[in-house]
């Protein structure tokens, strides 16, 4: 029953990883050839380019730790395992703010407040964003430095008091754990904050349009519910995501081999379903996808 199990979630987890690049790979490709083709690039496609790519590398991790752990546990070493974390750590944090960054680049271009504090920032809303993924590297470097410093502490065979190696080691694992929650839970709650900004933001609009005796379905009202849908479904798969990697995280009190396995397929939703909903939310995007649809299907219908 158990290897039934472990078959079935193989399976899925390779499935999910060969739709999550098709996905990105399609996001990355469409926006090359549009940047190609115009000689330009708008902020959004530049962060929506750069996350189909961290995502790929992301989905790479997932599914090589996959491969390592399940089918060659052999080869899965301490060295080879925290260079592996390492590696998702950077994409990780890639991918997580990316997708938080662009959350905020919808909110300030689409949301409408009359606060002087949100229009400075309206008005300088790529150059908001530019500097709040050059500043989350100070986080990423931070992250990585507590990392190695857990994992040279796993391996370290220390020769003095056992005791208090025990406790280093413990105190290393329980700094590592903290940053893994804060980490997470900044962008989460950056999201969260502007999914809630942009509800607030669509129900003054829509109360605007209701006064002013005009009907609800205008371009504003589609942007503010296509930019919500983004969001919100960045902020559900990501909050699974999330449970998974805690889970993952402290896995070293799990004795089913299968439990590791099943956060991996939580996991790895993320990276893969999010982007299809990206895809479908993008005016671009959908009907490249919706083109790329049709092609296919006369392409089949010429091979019968």
């Amino acid at each position: 029953m158990i290897h039934l199990l472990r078959s079935i979630l193989s399976i899925l987890i390779i499935a999910q990883f060969v739709l999550g690049s098709f996905a990105n790979g399609f996001i990355a490709l469409v926006n090359c050839i549009d940047w190609v083709k115009k000689h330009k690039i708008s902020c959004a496609d530049r962060i929506l380019t750069a996350l189909a790519v961290s995502r790929i590398s992301l989905l790479w991790i997932i599914v090589l730790n996959w491969y390592a752990t399940v089918l060659h546990p052999a080869i899965y070493s301490s060295e080879v395992r925290t260079i592996a974390y390492i590696a998702w750590v950077a994409s990780n944090h890639f991918c997580l703010w990316l997708a938080t960054s662009l959350s905020i680049l919808y909110l300030l271009k689409i949301a409408n407040f009359s606060s002087l504090l949100f229009l400075h920032l309206k008005w300088r809303a790529e150059r908001v964003v530019i500097m709040i993924l050059w500043v989350t590297l100070i986080f990423l470097v931070f992250h990585l430095a507590v990392v190695g410093t857990d994992e040279k502490m796993k391996m370290n065979v220390y020769k003095g008091n056992i005791t208090w190696e025990s406790k280093l080691r413990d105190i290393a694992h329980l700094s590592n754990g903290i940053i893994f929650v804060l980490v997470h839970l900044t962008p989460f709650t950056m999201s969260l904050t502007a999914v809630l900004l942009l509800i607030f933001s669509m129900w003054k609009h829509l109360k605007n349009m209701q006064l002013s005796g005009k009907g609800f379905q205008d371009p504003s009202t589609e942007v503010h519910l296509r930019a919500m849908q983004t969001v919100i479904s960045f902020l559900l798969t990501f909050v699974i995501y999330l449970f998974a990697q805690i889970i993952s995280f402290w896995n070293f009190s799990i004795q089913n081999n299968s439990v590791p396995l099943l956060c991996q397929v939580f996991g790895i939703l993320y990276p893969s379903s999010h982007s299809f909903i990206l895809i479908w939310g993008n005016k671009k995007l959908r009907q490249a996808f919706l083109s790329l649809l049709r092609q296919l299907r006369c392409w089949l219908k010429e091979r019968k």
